[in-house]
C-alpha cells in the first residue's frame, strides 16, 4: 500500500513537472525563427507545372517560402521544425538558387522514387505532398530541364582540385 501510494506521488509529481516544462517553453520566442527570409532568387524553371510540383512537395522545407502550420508555434515541435527545415535549406533552396551544386536531379529522383522525400513524417501531416508516379515523372523531368537551364554545374572534387592547381 505504502509503495503504491509513493509510486503514485512520484507519478503525479512527474507530471507536473513536464506540464510545467511544457508550459515554461511556450515563452520562448519564436517570431522571428518563423519568419521566411526573403527570396533571393529561383531556378529558371522550365516551366510553370515543375515549379507547382515542386512547390507542392518540396517548397515548405527546400525554400523561404514555408507555411509555418499552427503546430509550429508550439514547443518544442517549434525547435524540431525549424532544425529540419534549416537542414533541408541548407542541402538545397529554391529561394537562393546557386549556380553550382552537389544537389542533381539524378540524386531528388532517387529519393523521390526511394519514398524518402518528402519526408514521410511531413506527408503523414502535409497529404498533398504525396506525389503520384506520374507526378514524379513529370517532377524529374522538369527539375533535369531546369537544372540544364539554369547551367546548374555539377563540380567533380577531381575537376575542382585540378582547377585550383
Amino acid at each position: 500500500m505504502v509503495r503504491k501510494l509513493f509510486s503514485n506521488k512520484i507519478f503525479v509529481f512527474l507530471m507536473a513537472a513536464a506540464a510545467a516544462a511544457f508550459v515554461f517553453l511556450q515563452f520562448i520566442p519564436q517570431d522571428e525563427a518563423l519568419a521566411n527570409p526573403p527570396v533571393v532568387r529561383e531556378p529558371n524553371w522550365d516551366s510553370a507545372e515543375t515549379r507547382a510540383l515542386a512547390k507542392r512537395a518540396c517548397f515548405d522545407c527546400h525554400s523561404n517560402e514555408t507555411d509555418w502550420p499552427w503546430y509550429a508555434r508550439v514547443q518544442p515541435m517549434s525547435m524540431m521544425m525549424q532544425q529540419d527545415i534549416a537542414a533541408a535549406r541548407s542541402l538545397m533552396n529554391f529561394s537562393e538558387w546557386k549556380d553550382v551544386t552537389f544537389i542533381t536531379a539524378d540524386l531528388i529522383e532517387k529519393k523521390l522514387r526511394a519514398g524518402e522525400m518528402p519526408l514521410p513524417e511531413y506527408v503523414l501531416m502535409h497529404p498533398d505532398a504525396k506525389l503520384t508516379d506520374a507526378e514524379i515523372d513529370a517532377l524529374v523531368a522538369g527539375l533535369k530541364e531546369t537544372f540544364a537551364a539554369s547551367s546548374n554545374q555539377v563540380v567533380d572534387s577531381s575537376e575542382a582540385t585540378q582547377d585550383a592547381n
